[in-house]
């Protein structure tokens, strides 16, 4: 796809099917591409196998019933240890888990980006990952050294979701903070990627003002769709832009443990359009300031 990839949340969204493999990117509560998740729960997408170094964008997913099965090497809110809502749907058996080491989903990622079947690693031997994954095979190396290794399988995504600080209309998009989080992998891996972002730029001003070319994380050749969507990331944090919002994310984490609370959360922050989430979100923070 080529030329301007730019639309909506919602447009993207639709591009979707119930049943996909859908690998969000970020890390815990850390650049989270929220504005596509909450356009993502006002759809009729379900049925989702869900890749992820998992956040509230699971816990949000996980509470609304729209995942199957979840890929993941933990699900953290960071300042706060085990998000809620995955906790409660783990618990009460609502998804299937595949729980890898943190390296293992990378290298899952890398294999589906370079469309390989599988990456040998040594992640995960001697550890429960391999009791508790009982699909996992390990392969001998074919040297002389005949080490044995995990093979992990590829993770290949049927789309991804990521969230940039910057992008321009053709899908280079470019993180300011101080971790990449393995999007341009999402991207990569994936057979469509749509990717917001803080705002859109025009392409020279990625590095007019001497920014690294390096930060140019995602390749406009693995990008299906360019939301704008500034505070897109909203609870969780966009550096250098904004921090995690600890209050927001507090009184999320304090309603996942309340029916009736979570009831309310809903209807007041995701019960409308992403206008009325941060219309909602603006008078919560003038309420707590």
């Amino acid at each position: 796809m080529t030329g301007d990839k730019r639309m909506t949340a919602d447009e993207a969204v639709s591009r979707l099917a119930s049943g996909m493999t859908i690998g969000i990117g970020g890390w815990g509560a850390r650049r989270k591409p929220m504005a596509l998740v909450r356009a993502l729960l006002r759809s009729d997408v379900t049925d989702l196998t869900v890749v992820s170094y998992g956040g509230p964008d699971v816990g949000l997913l996980a509470a609304a019933g729209k995942i199957r099965k979840l890929v993941a090497a933990f699900a953290t809110l960071d300042s706060i240890p085990l998000e809620p809502h995955f906790r409660a749907a783990r618990q009460r058996g609502a998804l299937e888990l595949t729980e890898l080491d943190e390296a293992m989903v990378m290298w899952g990622l890398t294999a589906a980006a370079h469309r390989l079947p599988f990456m040998p690693v040594r992640a995960g031997l001697g550890s429960d990952v391999m009791r508790v994954n009982p699909g996992l095979r390990t392969v001998t190396s074919p040297y002389a050294d005949r080490e044995e290794l995990v093979a992990v399988p590829a993770l290949a995504l049927d789309a991804a979701l990521v969230h940039l600080n910057r992008a321009d209309a053709f899908g280079n998009a470019q993180y300011l903070g101080p971790d990449p989080y393995f999007d341009d992998l999402f991207c990569e891996a994936a057979r469509e990627a749509y990717v917001s972002c803080e705002r859109l730029v025009e392409s020279a001003e990625f590095t007019a003002d001497g920014t690294a070319p390096q930060t140019l994380l995602v390749q406009r050749h693995c990008v299906t769709g360019v939301i704008e969507a500034p505070g897109g990331a909203h609870f969780t944090s966009c550096v250098p832009d904004y921090g995690r919002d600890e209050a927001f994310q507090a009184a999320y984490a304090k309603a996942a443990v309340d029916p009736a609370a979570w009831q309310e959360f809903t209807r007041r922050f995701l019960s409308g359009d992403e206008d009325a989430y941060r219309a909602a979100v603006a008078e919560f923070t003038g309420e707590a300031t």
